[in-house]
Formats: C-alpha cells, sequence, structure tokens
C-alpha cells in the first residue's frame, strides 16, 4: 500500500468467473485464505511475484487483475 493508497483488484471477478472458492486460489498460488481476503478487501498488496501468480492462474494480464491509479499531484 504504497502512500496508503490500496491498489484495487479484481479477484473476486475472477475467482466468479471460474467459480472458485478462496480457499481453492489459495491453494493453487501458495498462499493461506486469509491472504487472497485481505487483498480482495484492499487491506493487503500482494508482493509482485504473487500478483503474477494470481494473474496467470487466471490466463490474464497483472493490469486486467490489478488496477492501479497513480495519485495525482496538486499543482
Amino acid at each position: 500500500m504504497e502512500n496508503g493508497i490500496p491498489m484495487k483488484n479484481r479477484i473476486k471477478v475472477y475467482r466468479a468467473m471460474h467459480d472458485l472458492t478462496q480457499e481453492a486460489l489459495a491453494n493453487a498460488v501458495g498462499v493461506t485464505r486469509q491472504t487472497i481476503l485481505a487483498i480482495e478487501k484492499g487491506k493487503y498488496d500482494p508482493s509482485l511475484e504473487l500478483a503474477f501468480k494470481i494473474a496467470r492462474y487466471f490466463g490474464a494480464s497483472i493490469e486486467e487483475v490489478f488496477l492501479y491509479d497513480e495519485p495525482t499531484e496538486d499543482l
């Protein structure tokens, strides 16, 4: 969570499209169900390695699964 702004993601959407539980996804990518829950809720930003594993599991790019809006600076 760089600068306190959580990265948004579409993991829940992808899980629904694949009829997958948090537990099943967690097992597939080598983390706990609680980790998947925290990522989905924006409480935890995954490592780059984990983000790649999740995206690859769904056959998607990182950009399709994880959304990052850079904060705009006031000029």
